[in-house]
């Protein structure tokens, strides 16, 4: 659901009767600050996810090395026998 210009003149018309032309600047000041804090946590958690799925596929990676180089042994070891 969109906001319209109107629905925000009045919710910023009943923020600055609640708190007064004085301490408006501070609130705008302090959810911008909570806005951006919340943006960053949402991009580190992001970064995260991204880390532990490239983790995830050098472990499957390494997996894939050491059960070709076990397959290969096994193949001398017949051979050899």
């Amino acid at each position: 659901m969109r906001m319209g210009t109107t629905e925000i003149l009045i919710i910023l018309i009943i923020a600055l009767l609640i708190f007064g032309p004085k301490q408006l600047p501070k609130l705008g000041k302090t959810m911008g600050k909570t806005l951006g804090g919340f943006k960053n946590g949402l991009n580190e958690g992001i970064e995260d996810e991204e880390e532990e799925d490239d983790d995830e596929d050098e472990e499957e990676e390494e997996e894939e090395k050491s059960a070709k180089k076990s397959s290969k042994k096994k193949k001398k070891e017949d051979e050899e026998a």
